[in-house]
């Protein structure tokens, strides 16, 4: 049975794809029941904040980590289409402007993060792709993700992460166009200027169906691999401000009258190190607790694309001004973001 399951993969790649989404709509009905029975078997009182704590982490913990598996499967076997090399060749000599929406269009499809800066940086300048529509990817890539979006989507509903998806886009394409106008290619390090442009191909896409399965099964592999840990912890302080923290205490200070609150949730949200898949937990306990929806939007975006760890990386091979310019224009944007809709909503 089990030699069977390994090889129904490669065998009836279509078959298996039915019988795992089954599978994964039955798990994903299961987990509320199956919470709520744990906690009832513990020696505490499922109303109390101890008891509100531990189902909001025993619910949340495989809803999250389920979640994400079925989307990075199913990204990871779209992401087969768009290779590194296919991306730049999509973006090399394209107009500003539009190449601008473009890229950070591709950045929603394409499992790239902030440890990916770097090579994937120097790739576009050897293909010849403008400064500013880069920019415009490396903003999209990691806040606007296959990640961030379903989560959003499984915790908050379709109306959230299409606001999160429009907001994150047009972080990235005016950020990207402003960078671009400001004409700041001398600011990159001077061997980056001086490699050598390379011609873009997309080249020859011969995958199977198949193919495509394994590369879903790496993608779980490499990226739920790697992110379990930062979930687990999102997830564990997202359950002690959802069973603890008073409602009236998280309203005072990121509550729509608190002017200073989006600045501050910008400034807090940067010097951490986690992702979309740690953040988007302790973003549903906040709203929860009273914490306005711009406000707390301002400070997820400020952690997925203004993360101290990705200024450090990028740093080896943009000089300075540069990186201050991109992030005061990123953080300017996502300002405006959270000051509209704490206005707004």
């Amino acid at each position: 049975m089990n030699q069977l399951t390994l090889k129904l993969p490669r065998r009836s790649p279509r078959l298996f794809l039915l019988l795992a989404a089954a599978a994964w709509l039955l798990l994903y009905q299961l987990l509320l029941p199956a919470a709520r029975a744990v906690v009832a078997l513990l020696p505490v009182d499922p109303a109390s904040h101890l008891g509100g704590a531990i189902e909001f982490f025993l619910y949340d913990t495989p809803k999250v980590l389920l979640l994400l598996t079925g989307i990075v499967f199913v990204m990871g076997m779209v992401n087969s289409y768009f290779t590194p090399e296919r991306t730049r060749a999509l973006l090399a000599g394209r107009s500003e402007g539009v190449a601008n929406v473009l890229a950070a269009g591709l950045g929603i499809v394409t499992p790239f993060c902030s440890c990916s800066a770097v090579p994937l940086f120097i790739g576009f300048v050897q293909a010849g792709v403008p400064l500013g529509v880069t920019f415009s990817f490396l903003i999209s890539a990691p806040m606007v993700n296959e990640v961030a979006l379903t989560l959003l989507f499984g915790l908050f509903g379709w109306k959230i992460a299409l606001l999160y998806l429009g907001l994150g886009l047009a972080v990235a394409i005016v950020a990207g166009w402003v960078i671009g106008r400001l004409k700041l290619e001398n600011h990159l390090e001077d061997w980056v200027r001086e490699m050598p442009r390379v011609q873009a191909h997309a080249g020859i896409d011969a995958m199977s169906l198949a193919d495509r399965v394994q590369a879903g099964f790496a993608s779980v592999r490499e990226i739920v691999g790697k992110v379990w840990p930062y979930i687990l912890g999102g997830i564990a302080i997202g359950a002690l401000i959802h069973g603890y923290v008073p409602e009236d205490f998280m309203a005072s200070f990121m509550g729509k009258d608190a002017w200073w609150s989006v600045p501050l949730a910008v400034l807090v949200g940067i010097p951490m190190y986690t992702n979309a898949a740690g953040v988007i937990p302790i973003v549903q306990a906040l709203l929860a607790k009273g914490a306005a929806l711009g406000t707390v939007l301002a400070f997820m975006m400020s952690v997925i694309a203004l993360s101290l760890p990705e200024m450090i990386i990028l740093r080896k091979v943009l000089k300075v001004r540069l990186i201050v310019t991109f992030a005061g224009v990123v953080g300017a944007g996502i300002l405006m973001v959270g000051y509209v809709f704490n206005g707004v909503l």
